[in-house]
């Protein structure tokens, strides 16, 4: 197809065709390719995005000892890394800190309990 378009004062000369790898578009002698995408694209061709894991997250005594101190109370909106939960053990002081963001929603200890190597302390969502 050709045709003639006139812009702004200037004349142009336009020659649409196809080709093998597309539209080939030519306005005066530059040449324009655009090339066309499968008409059906393969699962492998679509992109993914990564998906949010929105279930809840346990955090648990890392060692046996007594809960000397809760840093946090549900419904909180805590930070990777914040300080939740001081655990005595061994005549040391550990703290425990949130592996994840989000809110803590069931705090399933209290102060001075004695807790076991890996029980659940809390629940973030």
């Amino acid at each position: 197809m050709k045709f003639k378009l006139k812009f702004k004062g200037r004349e142009y000369n336009i020659e649409v065709s196809e080709t093998e790898q597309g539209v080939k578009i030519k306005v005066n002698k530059k040449e324009f390719i655009f090339e066309e995408e499968p008409k059906e694209k393969s699962l492998s061709s679509v992109k993914s995005f990564p998906k949010k894991d929105f279930s809840p997250k346990t955090i648990t005594a890392p060692i046996s000892g007594v809960i000397s101190e809760i840093f946090v109370k549900q419904g909180d909106r805590i930070k990777k890394g914040e300080k939740l939960i001081l655990l005595s053990a061994m005549k040391m002081e550990n703290e425990i800190v949130s592996d994840y963001d989000g809110k803590i929603k069931e705090i399933l200890v209290k102060k001075n309990q004695k807790v076991k190597s890996n029980d659940t302390l809390l629940i973030i969502k």
